[in-house]
């Protein structure tokens, strides 16, 4: 057992949505929009940063809910948009019909990881020759 496990959020998120849409609710997801990796029309952001993304089935084509991204293609004001959201940005997911859903706690950007360090490049090797041996 490691002392550090992955966030459950993208389980949880995943969770809640089945839940909404199971209980014949709309699934909208409150997103920080100003977060690294965000991907979204920007002239729909609020003043406090955040969007919030109707993600039914029947708005949205290609959903993806991912561990690391949420990410699907969306219609805004006629306008077709691929949207990428990855998972720490996603602040909360909620049934429009009534509110009921889950705020999540705020999750620090993941750090980036350190570059792998390369492999020694071998020496090349002597090119075979034929000797005439006696």
């Amino acid at each position: 057992m490691t002392d550090t496990m992955s966030s459950s959020k993208p389980y949880m998120l995943r969770a809640l949505y089945e839940w909404i849409v199971d209980n014949d609710c709309t699934p909208h997801v409150v997103v920080d929009a100003h977060k690294d990796g965000v991907m979204v029309p920007q002239q729909y952001v609020n003043k406090n940063g955040e969007i919030v993304l109707n993600i039914a089935p029947g708005a949205v084509q290609h959903l993806s809910l991912e561990n690391d991204f949420v990410s699907f293609s969306a219609r805004f004001s006629g306008v077709s948009h691929d949207i990428s959201v990855p998972c720490y940005a996603v602040l909360g997911i909620y049934a429009r019909e009534n509110g009921r859903g889950m705020m999540f706690d705020l999750e620090a950007e993941p750090e980036p990881e350190p570059p792998k360090p390369s492999k020694p490049v071998p020496a090349p090797a002597k090119k075979p020759g034929l000797r005439l041996v006696k």
